[in-house]
């Protein structure tokens, strides 16, 4: 028992060094990269930089951090979530505003019958439940609808089947 508790508090001392307090605007992009490391994605979003830190297709947190032309933080925010979600305009954002805004989907599929395409978002729905959301791309790219529902990964299972 001795020997797990040093290994223990090791890890749980390490985690906090981790966890610092997020980057602050005005930080320049070096700062913030060695900080949280490599982004799982860069975009040029006009004169800015946006990068992706997604936690993977199992996460349900991407932060993203806007740089100003200077290079230097303008934001970092985590953008899965409801309020973010709801700034979604029907018929007027696309595949690439929803990925500059979001960052890559958890999943993609294909909704033959209705010639839609989709992308889900794993997230915590009212900062709580785990959810997914849906947005479902028409041929021309555009985003048609939006639905929100249970993530199945994460449901209770009964033990039934």
């Amino acid at each position: 028992m001795k020997k797990l508790i040093i290994p223990a508090m090791f890890c749980a001392a390490l985690a906090g060094c981790a966890l610092g307090p997020p980057p602050q605007p005005g930080e320049p992009m070096a700062a913030v990269e060695g900080r949280l490391g490599r982004p799982t994605a860069r975009f040029q979003v006009g004169g800015d930089t946006v990068d992706e830190y997604g936690a993977g297709s199992f996460g349900q947190f991407t932060w993203m951090a806007r740089y100003g032309p200077d290079g230097r933080l303008r934001s970092y925010e985590q953008v899965l979530t409801d309020e973010k979600f709801a700034t979604v305009k029907l018929g007027v954002d696309d595949k690439t505003s929803i990925l500059h805004t979001f960052g890559h989907p958890a999943e993609t599929s294909y909704l033959s019958l209705r010639d839609l395409e989709v992308w889900s978002y794993r997230y915590k729905q009212s900062g709580v439940w785990d959810s997914m959301m849906h947005v479902h791309f028409s041929r021309d790219g555009k985003v048609r609808e939006m639905m929100a529902g249970p993530d199945p990964m994460r449901e209770a299972k009964d033990g039934w089947f």
